[in-house]
């Protein structure tokens, strides 16, 4: 089955009121509106572009899936279960994961790897631990210093995002979501046991709101003066031997080094060693237009670096392609997964960028959940937007 945006763009609905809507079809709200159909929750999904597109968070070709998280407990049940929701869509639809293993680099005998060993163990997550000479020996084209080591996770991988959303709008279509794109939410008014969505098409109501809107969450939800960063990230793919990078014998990574974290991607189908860096960025605004890759001097020298520092068989690879993505963020990098404090029937599902999209499988359905119950059935607490990382820092 070949799956791929239905381009239905903003279709004219009779409709006015719906069960739920939710803000945002991006992929925790895509996710979330196929999972409420299967509740009958009787959703419309309103999103301004028309997903999959290039002005979020889900568009590069490829994410790292894995599942042995060292953050908190509470993502490892999470991972686990988006994988099952994954393959489950996937045997559904077309081919979304591919297994090659991630790997995890850092200084040796630190928490960051000894924290990922410990969770894995807790979990009964395969996870192999490797110095720098074994992983030099297992994967050629990866140098790493004696003082680093690393951790692989043979049964994680990589999804392939676009695909993954194509597929869970389909789904949603199918089993009766309307969807409402390239629309513009202008307000949001929220009463007693109704919320009711103004748009650019005109206004809709329903009983339960989920608000899944990536960098735009604060200005639809400001008087909760949520601290969402929302920051300008890129990545570049590099012309890659082969016989070194393809991705059937090299591995996805992670690498926390002293110049910074990283992550990348082998060589899918001859698309080159993908590579970007995971901290710093630019902040922006979320409607600013989104510069290209190399408008900053560190958009090239971070990943030049990089490549010379660890895989110095392709230091001198052309750059192919690149891509640039916005990044909204919590202080702690833990993500919002909760209920409007004043208005039970509204879910906020935020800052997800960084390291969300592996479990937008599995927040879509704990959205439904939600919504539909009021309670999940995985731990959400790490997720409380009442949480002290989020309480000592909202906007003033």
């Amino acid at each position: 089955m070949t799956v791929s945006n239905s381009g239905r763009g903003r279709a004219a609905l009779k409709r006015r009121h719906y069960g739920t809507i939710v803000i945002g079809a991006g992929a925790m709200g895509m996710a979330a509106g196929y999972y409420l159909t299967l509740r009958g929750a009787d959703p419309l999904l309103i999103d301004a572009f028309d997903p999959p597109h290039t002005e979020g968070s889900h568009h590069g070709e490829t994410r790292i899936i894995r599942h042995a998280y060292s953050m908190a407990d509470a993502y490892v049940p999470l991972a686990l279960r988006a994988q099952q929701l994954w393959e489950q869509l996937e045997r559904e639809t077309a081919r979304l994961f591919t297994k090659t293993g991630v790997l995890r680099m850092g200084p040796a005998g630190s928490a960051y790897l000894s924290g990922q060993t410990e969770a894995a163990m807790r979990f009964g997550v395969p996870v192999e631990s490797l110095s720098a000479n074994e992983i030099a020996r297992r994967w050629p084209g990866i140098r790493l210093p004696e003082s680093m080591a690393g951790n692989f996770e043979p049964e994680a991988g990589v999804l392939s995002p676009e695909c993954c959303l194509c597929a869970y709008r389909m789904m949603a279509e199918v089993h009766g979501a309307d969807l409402l794109m390239n629309t513009a939410v202008r307000d949001i008014r929220i009463g007693k046991r109704e919320a009711t969505v103004v748009t650019s098409a005109g206004e809709y109501t329903a009983e339960r709101l989920i608000v899944c809107a990536g960098a735009w969450t604060n200005r639809l939800l400001a008087e909760l003066r949520l601290p969402l960063r929302v920051l300008r990230q890129t990545v570049g793919w590099f012309e890659a031997d082969e016989t070194l990078y393809r991705a059937d014998s090299f591995p996805a990574f992670i690498l926390n080094g002293p110049s910074g974290d990283y992550y990348g991607f082998p060589s899918i189908k001859g698309s080159g060693l993908k590579a970007g860096r995971h901290d710093g960025g630019q902040p922006i605004s979320p409607d600013s237009p989104l510069l290209p890759f190399g408008f900053y001097e560190e958009d090239a020298g971070d990943l030049a670096r990089l490549l010379q520092t660890y895989f110095p068989q392709a230091s001198s690879s052309k750059l192919l392609k690149s891509a640039v993505c916005k990044y909204t963020m919590t202080p702690d990098e833990h993500f919002i997964v909760d209920s409007h404090p004043e208005h039970p029937h509204v879910w906020i599902a935020a800052g997800f960028s960084g390291h969300g999209f592996k479990f937008a499988s599995a927040v879509g359905e704990m959205l439904s959940q939600l919504a539909c119950d009021g309670t999940s059935k995985l731990d959400r607490a790490i997720f409380s937007i009442d949480r002290p990382a989020l309480r000592d820092a909202r906007i003033s």
